[in-house]
């Protein structure tokens, strides 16, 4: 279920409230938001610093295993602690953009040969997590138009964030899951807060 741009917007202020309010105060806020947001979703917060748009932190939960409410905090929370970069800084509230990206469940992607997964991922719409045994990595559908990736280079670098090889794709014991994000970005600091469409429109 899509979220309307006023539900984007509450959301994304509730994951700049509990940044705000953790860096602070140590503490959680307790949301008691009504609608979409009693819904397990799955969510990822980013932070990026402004204005260069250097990652500062990106963690959250793929799978839909708690309220949307509850998994924004959760996820707020862990970018501000994301073990990539020193924990934030009350001094840095006022330069990051706060990002946030809900996420449908993931599905997998069933192919007979490794080689068709490059016709079954499309680049703009997909995230995707790469798993085998104990590995998993992910990556958001933003990423590889961020970095200019075309779908190979896209499976690679999702294998790597696995901690597996770039290649371990094309190993049958390797699945593959596929997701959609929904994207509420502000536009600066405390700014307007926007849905971010990955063709370009919609600002």
């Amino acid at each position: 279920m899509m979220l309307s741009l006023e539900e984007g917007t509450q959301a994304t202020q509730l994951a700049r409230d509990t940044v705000e309010l953790y860096v602070r105060t140590g503490k959680e806020p307790s949301p008691n938001l009504l609608g979409p947001f009693k819904e397990k979703r799955g969510v990822f917060v980013t932070l990026h610093t402004y204005p260069t748009e250097d990652l500062r932190g990106c963690i959250g939960l793929p799978h839909p295993v708690m309220p949307l409410q509850d998994a924004i905090v959760s996820a707020a929370v862990s970018a501000t602690q994301d073990p990539r970069f020193p924990p934030l800084g009350a001094g840095e509230l006022d330069t990051i953009i706060v990002e946030l990206t809900v996420l449908t469940p993931p599905v997998l992607i069933r192919v007979s040969h490794p080689k068709e997964y490059v016709d079954r991922i499309v680049i703009g719409r997909d995230g995707l997590i790469v798993e085998q045994g104990i590995y998993k990595g992910l990556l958001l559908p933003q990423v590889p138009l961020e970095q200019g990736w075309d779908v190979e280079e896209f499976v690679s670098h999702t294998c790597l964030k696995a901690g597996l090889l770039p290649d371990a794709w094309c190993d049958p014991l390797t699945k593959i899951y596929h997701f959609s994000g929904q994207i509420f970005t502000e536009n600066k600091p405390h700014g307007e807060i926007k849905e971010r469409h990955l063709d370009g429109s919609g600002g």
